[in-house]
């Protein structure tokens, strides 16, 4: 019986979830850079601001969570390659109706690092959420996007 090349990545010859082998690509430096949003009250912002949030300061703890979450996207995205990271720092902006977060994620590797700067810009954002839920319920989180990615066969910038 033979079996044809799978037209997905992730997926075999008789479509079943598979990681994709990278074992025989050479390791390069590979960066990634994500991007996203939380919107909130102003009586939120000024909170935060204030430093008046029973939970302590969410924008602490938003950076230590989002390069927390970038060490672990392997264990929350199935078929994502467990990678060892060189860098992931994760930024916090005020912006007019909240915070701007972005997260950079390095790695000397075989494959990139998008998936963890897009997993440390969601938890960030979850985390914020989770520490000021208490003075606005109704934050948005969203806008979650790559904005570049180097290293491997492509670059990519948006």
């Amino acid at each position: 019986m033979s079996r044809k090349k799978p037209a997905l990545s992730h997926v075999d010859a008789a479509g079943r979830p598979r990681m994709v082998d990278v074992s025989a690509k050479a390791p390069t430096l590979r960066q990634a850079v994500a991007s996203g949003h939380i919107a909130m009250s102003a009586a939120a912002r000024s909170a935060i601001r204030g430093k008046r949030l029973k939970k302590g300061d969410p924008l602490s703890a938003a950076r230590l969570a989002g390069v927390m979450a970038a060490k672990k996207t392997a264990d929350l995205i199935p078929l994502c390659h467990p990678l060892q990271l060189t860098h992931a720092d994760v930024a916090l902006d005020a912006v007019k109706d909240g915070y701007t977060i972005t997260a950079t994620v390095r790695t000397m590797g075989p494959t990139g690092v998008e998936m963890e700067a897009l997993t440390a810009v969601a938890v960030a954002a979850l985390t914020i959420y989770d520490m000021v839920k208490a003075v606005d319920p109704g934050m948005t989180m969203g806008k979650i996007h790559l904005i570049e990615k180097t290293g491997g066969k492509r670059d990519f910038r948006r």
